[in-house]
């Protein structure tokens, strides 16, 4: 038996798209960046047990993200908040131990307050340029590329005018063994 293969749909100008890249939608790179980041968020809460909420407004937090253990000495469930942010200006895998992020002045006042009673955290997405080099699926993995690293920021100062570069450490990736440690000792009663 021979299984017939359908030809490529045309186009509008009458041209087939076998190998050509998809026809991407009209949403302003930076809102498509917002997405991929939230979906990595997502992905790793859920590897690491994690729930997840929205505050509405935000007032500069992103995520709530809440962590249910017996271990946890402080409460049975602790939170945290999440700052996400993102960029295609930097490569992957940045090398040394760290690499230079630029924050308004007025976030990074938000994620630098100490002490608190619900401890923030930034993370940081470095993503390709391309949209097109964003994801690849395959029958075993969905592979998000580049990489989120995070930082606590409590206590750190304000220099510059409008914003502030601070330092985010290249040996804090942000996966789901990062987050059940940062859970962890939260749950201690430190900080993240």
């Amino acid at each position: 038996m021979t299984l017939a293969t359908p030809d490529p749909a045309p186009t509008a100008s009458g041209l087939a798209l076998s190998g050509s890249p998809p026809v991407r939608g009209q949403i302003a790179t930076t809102a498509c960046m917002e997405t991929l980041q939230v979906g990595y968020l997502h992905a790793v809460a859920a590897a690491a047990g994690c729930s997840l909420a929205q505050p509405f407004p935000d007032h500069g937090i992103d995520w709530h993200v809440s962590h249910s253990a017996p271990g946890h000495a402080v409460d049975d469930e602790v939170t945290i908040k999440v700052q996400l942010k993102a960029t295609y200006q930097l490569a992957p895998d940045p090398p040394g131990p760290t690499f230079a992020f630029t924050l308004d002045n007025d976030h990074l006042v938000k994620l630098a307050r100490s002490p608190v009673s619900v401890h923030k955290i930034l993370v940081v997405m470095i993503v390709p340029r391309s949209q097109e080099d964003w994801l690849r699926a395959g029958h075993d993995r969905l592979s998000l590329r580049h990489c989120c690293y995070w930082i606590n920021l409590a206590g750190h100062a304000v220099t510059g005018r409008r914003r502030t570069t601070v330092r985010i450490p290249t040996s804090r990736i942000f996966d789901d063994r990062a987050l059940c440690e940062i859970m962890t000792r939260v749950g201690a009663g430190g900080r993240p």
